[in-house]
């Protein structure tokens, strides 16, 4: 009997299995690095679908270099402003500083208002004292932050060289998923269609749609957050509210990245001495440039997708704290999709749930 074991059916069942798991999770440990870079590219790549298929008909039907030129003008695209907001940024970051010493040496005064704010007016009004005696403290103190915080900058330089890695493996997945993509959406939808069944081309659907919604919901949020941020900077007396309120719609397509300008020019403000053009930019910020961002993404995800408005905001902050930036895509996405299997299995059992139709209920003629 022993020695018919391992040739039993079940024995064999449960081999194969064990074996097809153990593949998967070495599989999954390969890739597991490039899961993120491989969501970015996938994400990138239907964006760019509609440019991608007239690239191909301006190529005569050649895929590769369609793929090749789509993807040179979307990393453009994104490398673009992304260098001319760091570079913006470092000039900016200079202005600031050079507008602090100034206002340092200028021998400054905090507001009455500010000074007799409990606990924190005193130790500002010492440390703005201490700076103005002492200009040169300020870089002191700078390098002293920049010592204690070494291995946070480290932490900071290496997740932004891995970000680098990460946006080149985006783009490098981008143009084969270009070039191979219906090849392998066919394939997958093949595989998937034998393992669940016809419907899963509503959820592939579903989660086109809602990607497609999200982008649209960036953008949209983005621009409208520069927008009322740069209203605001006109109303409350701020120097370039066209040019800053361009630079807050950049940051903000960074999740939480606005509050970094509005906030910085209200405190700023409040210092110099403009206390209630400084508290009013702060409620502005607060008030309206943070809740149209929390209103118009969304409403455009809700609008897009047929979602209910609570569950696009769980599934947008959700999918922050749980995958990071992607998880802006991600946790959308599996909403969706988890969404469509529902309304699928209640339209399949509603029949059961009703019961029977009036016309099934008709007693039978009685037989005279």
């Amino acid at each position: 009997m022993l020695a018919d074991l391992p040739t039993a059916p079940w024995f064999r069942r449960v081999l194969v299995a064990g074996l097809l798991l153990g593949l998967l999770l070495l599989t999954f440990s390969v890739l597991q690095p490039f899961i993120v870079p491989l969501i970015w590219g996938g994400i990138l790549a239907y964006v760019c679908w509609p440019l991608h298929q007239r690239m191909v008909r301006g190529c005569g039907g050649r895929a590769g270099i369609a793929a090749l030129a789509t993807t040179l003008l979307a990393t453009i695209a994104i490398v673009g402003p992304l260098l001319w907001l760091i570079l913006m940024v470092r000039v900016e970051a200079l202005n600031a500083y050079q507008t602090v010493l100034a206002f340092l040496k200028s021998d400054p005064e905090l507001a009455p208002e500010l000074r007799e704010l409990p606990g924190v007016g005193p130790w500002l009004e010492a440390t703005i004292q201490e700076l103005a005696n002492d200009p040169g403290a300020l870089n002191q103190q700078i390098r002293q932050l920049a010592e204690e915080s070494s291995d946070e900058l480290r932490r900071v330089i290496g997740g932004v060289g891995r970000n680098v890695v990460k946006l080149f493996m985006a783009v490098f997945s981008m143009f084969f998923l270009l070039r191979d993509g219906p090849r392998v959406l066919k394939q997958a939808s093949a595989i998937l269609e034998g393992i669940i069944g016809p419907q899963v081309r509503d959820y592939i659907d579903a989660a086109a749609k809602t990607t497609q919604a999200v982008v649209y919901a960036l953008i949209l949020g983005a621009i409208a957050q520069g927008a009322v941020a740069g209203i605001g900077y006109w109303l409350f007396g701020v120097q370039a509210p066209v040019l800053l309120g361009a630079l807050t719609a950049a940051i903000a397509l960074i999740p939480f990245g606005a509050p970094v300008v509005w906030l910085s020019l209200a405190v700023w403000m409040m210092l110099t001495g403009e206390l209630w053009a400084g508290v009013g930019l702060f409620a502005w910020g607060v008030l309206l440039v943070s809740w149209v961002d929390n209103l118009v993404r969304p409403l455009v995800i809700s609008g897009a997708t047929r979602m209910p408005f609570l569950l696009v905001v769980f599934g947008v902050l959700g999918g922050v704290l749980a995958f990071g930036l992607v998880g802006l895509f991600v946790g959308p996405v599996l909403l969706a999709v988890s969404l469509a299997i529902w309304r699928e299995w209640l339209q399949h059992h509603q029949v059961t749930a009703e019961g029977p139709q009036p016309s099934e209920q008709r007693e039978p003629e009685s037989k005279s």
